[in-house]
């Protein structure tokens, strides 16, 4: 037993010498001996704040309509002698459509027409014997009212007569037509249809939260396909409103907005559906950055200035008011901190991105994929 003793202690002694010798050996630990990490410079994408007019828009559908548009009825019973138009072609105001008979209405107008020369004869020789004493006052009144009496109805059947010709009320383009020659028509017979597309109208339910801020001159805009199928082209034709109805629907707590469409292309037809984007008010010369650039914190709103220190390029956090969101933009105000126009912002991944004030930056420009939300 003593020699395995011996041979232990032995053992541990070589341990405990060869752990002094390596502690002397080893480098010094602490602040001489680290080695300072050096810094790292973080690529962003950075765009230009920029000062511009930012619309607050309202998307909704409308349904276009003819500036005018009228359903031509008889104004007076009788037979169709003949039509005078051929469909679907352009008329100009007072054209002649169609022609009801006016026999009888003619013979009528030539008895009347004799009855009034008589009257008129009878008129002038009453007020004669008048001067010369020879009758009363009472012969000329009466012949003077028999003369408006005849000429009363002389007009009356001149008007009748007037009525038997069916003619356009306004420039237009004709529908297709409902009768034929040969046809008894009334006042409640359809004769054909009668559209003015010298402009068009469009007509849209706004929300009762937003009718204060519509009024006569509100500009809107309607967004119309073009093009063939497949293609996604988008022509912008602008727009007024003309009219705001005073009464709220109580189904759909919206109100009638109508408006004309100003050079509105032929493609557009009444009572189509179309995409109406309202502008509701406009903000002068505001102060925007891509909505990507915007960064929410537990200390705020902020954004990501790129500030130049010497020749570097640092991050400077900014925290901001948000306005106005318009396609992809968003008004900002600063409320701490400079902002100018055209100063460089991180635009794209702020919330995924290593950064902290200070941070010296590698400025890239922002891509165009997410860019593509920028509209001037």
């Amino acid at each position: 037993m003593v020699p395995f003793r011996r041979f232990a202690f032995t053992s541990i002694l070589l341990v405990i010498m060869a752990t002094g010798c390596a502690k002397k050996h080893a480098p010094a630990s602490g602040a001489a001996g680290r080695r300072a990490p050096r810094p790292q410079i973080q690529p962003v994408e950075v765009t230009n704040i920029t000062r511009r007019d930012l619309a607050e828009t309202l998307n909704l559908v409308g349904s276009l309509a003819a500036n005018e548009s009228a359903t031509i009825r008889p104004e007076i019973a009788g037979l169709v002698l003949n039509i005078y138009f051929d469909e679907g072609e352009p008329v100009p105001k007072g054209k002649l459509l169609a022609k009801i008979n006016d026999a009888e209405l003619q013979a009528q107008l030539a008895q009347s027409s004799a009855r009034f020369q008589l009257a008129e004869l009878n008129l002038q020789r009453a007020e004669n014997l008048r001067r010369s004493q020879s009758n009363t006052q009472a012969d000329v009144d009466r012949a003077r009212s028999e003369h408006a009496a005849a000429k009363a109805d002389l007009e009356l059947l001149k008007v009748r007569l007037a009525r038997t010709e069916i003619k356009a009320p306004f420039e237009g383009i004709v529908g297709s037509r409902a009768i034929s020659p040969g046809d008894y028509v009334n006042t409640q017979s359809v004769v054909t249809t009668l559209d003015d597309l010298s402009r068009l109208k469009i007509e849209f339910q706004v929300p009762e939260r937003f009718l204060a801020k519509v009024v006569a001159g509100t500009q809107f805009i309607v967004l119309s396909r073009t093009g063939e199928e497949g293609e996604h082209n988008i022509e912008k034709i602008a727009g007024e409103v003309y009219f705001v109805s005073s009464a709220i629907d109580r189904a759909t707590r919206s109100s009638r907005v109508k408006g004309f469409l100003t050079k509105a292309p032929p493609r557009l037809r009444p009572g189509m559906f179309a995409n109406v984007e309202l502008i509701l008010s406009v903000r002068k010369n505001a102060l925007t950055v891509p909505e990507g650039a915007i960064l929410s914190t537990p200390r705020g709103t902020q954004v990501i200035v790129v500030r130049s220190v010497g020749s570097d390029k640092v991050a400077d956090f900014v925290n901001v008011k948000l306005g106005l969101r318009a396609k992809g933009l968003v008004e900002i105000e600063p409320l701490n901190g400079k902002i100018e126009d055209q100063q460089p912002v991180v635009a794209s991944g702020v919330g995924a991105l290593i950064l902290y004030p200070g941070a010296k930056l590698e400025l890239r420009p922002l891509k165009v994929q997410f860019s593509t939300g920028i509209v001037e």
